[in-house]
């Protein structure tokens, strides 16, 4: 397996890059930064795609735990020449007083004005859901909810300053960067996800774990709760 996931990475690295024509623009704890800036000096970012609508209260708990992994690992990414930051709908107040709440330390921008949510396909809007199906992870389907994960990967040329998507992937695929389930998966029980209506029901915000802790096997997909403050966002 250890093989095959090799021949997998080098198989990804010859996918076709596709070149950015468009200029996006981000709203950061620091004021406006485009896409160009998030590079921070190095030649390779990853964005991860968190899921905060602008009118939630809240992140999504299953990207806070995905958030819950990161900050570590980012002094080794730099030293290899890869920046990493997460970018969220929801405007940028929402994410700083969030992000302040779980004590997380990375870089985190708002989409909010622009259309970078809409071009990668991880948010829709509520004609696109009305209409029973969105296209997200490479495929047309139904989808429960207006805003959706995923990580995307691009490269920014030395000499032009060209800007290259190189890869994104999207549900499951976060998978490879969630460290406590490549635990989970060394222990007995496993996962031990298999009775459950929903795959990650177990899962709390790490602030939220406590000894009255209680598993409903029957509970669903956390629908966020939401506020009056916002609309969709930015999309031309």
């Amino acid at each position: 397996m250890t093989h095959q996931r090799d021949e997998i990475s080098r198989l990804r690295r010859e996918l076709p890059w596709v070149k950015l024509e468009k200029n996006y623009e981000f709203d950061g704890p620091n004021g406006k930064e485009t896409l160009s800036d998030l590079f921070n000096g190095r030649s390779q970012l990853i964005i991860y795609h968190f899921m905060f609508g602008p009118d939630w209260e809240e992140g999504c708990t299953s990207c806070s735990f995905m958030a819950d992994h990161i900050d570590s690992t980012l002094v080794h990414l730099a030293h290899r020449d890869v920046t990493f930051v997460v970018v969220s709908h929801a405007p940028i107040e929402k994410l700083q007083a969030f992000k302040n709440r779980m004590g997380w330390k990375f870089k985190w921008l708002s989409s909010f004005n622009s259309d970078f949510n809409y071009d990668f396909h991880v948010s829709f809007t509520k004609e696109e859901l009305a209409k029973g199906k969105v296209y997200y992870n490479y495929e047309v389907a139904e989808f429960p909810i207006e805003e959706g994960p995923g990580t995307s990967v691009f490269y920014k040329e030395d000499t032009t300053g060209n800007i290259y998507h190189t890869y994104s992937s999207f549900a499951r695929g976060g998978d490879l960067m969630l460290n406590t389930y490549n635990f989970l998966d060394l222990v007995p029980k496993g996962r031990d996800e298999d009775g459950l209506a929903f795959s990650m029901s177990w899962l709390r915000y790490h602030d939220r774990y406590d000894d009255k802790y209680q598993l409903d096997t029957k509970s669903g997909y956390p629908h966020p709760k939401v506020s009056d403050c916002c609309s969709e966002g930015h999309h031309s």
